[in-house]
């Protein structure tokens, strides 16, 4: 059973950092991509970054370019989501997803929310001083 479980959200100041994880299991596809969402009170999910098995490519939104980077640790099953220089504008419910690259034009919509094979749960990050 494909499993995925975010944590690490938290409330933090303007300016400050998180780190979430998503720990994943029960993967039996050859390719993937790993996508974080994020879903702000009253609007739509969107996808944040997402990063590739097979060779480490990664995707960001701009909105976040340059302040949250993507990465991976295959040996313990998890991908992580380095958040710095944290907005107001980024609080919201973070999700992460996989989405089976078997079709390899999926990586190019890999941050779209329509594309995902299964979710995680979500981890709350709350931005306020």
């Amino acid at each position: 059973e494909v499993q995925l479980q975010a944590s690490g959200g938290g409330l933090v100041q303007p300016g400050g950092s998180l780190r979430l994880s998503c720990v994943t299991s029960g993967f039996t596809f050859d390719d993937y991509a790993i996508t974080w969402f994020r879903q702000a009170p009253g609007k739509g999910r969107e996808g944040v970054a997402a990063i590739r098995q097979s060779d480490e490519n990664t995707f960001i939104m701009p909105a976040v370019k340059g302040r949250f980077t993507i990465s991976k640790d295959n040996a313990k099953n998890t991908v992580y989501l380095q958040m710095n220089n944290l907005k107001p504008e980024d609080t919201a419910v973070y999700y992460c997803a996989v989405v089976d690259l078997k079709d390899d034009s999926k990586w190019y919509v890999a941050l779209s929310e329509y594309v995902p094979d299964s979710w995680g749960n979500g981890t709350l990050v709350t931005v306020s001083s």
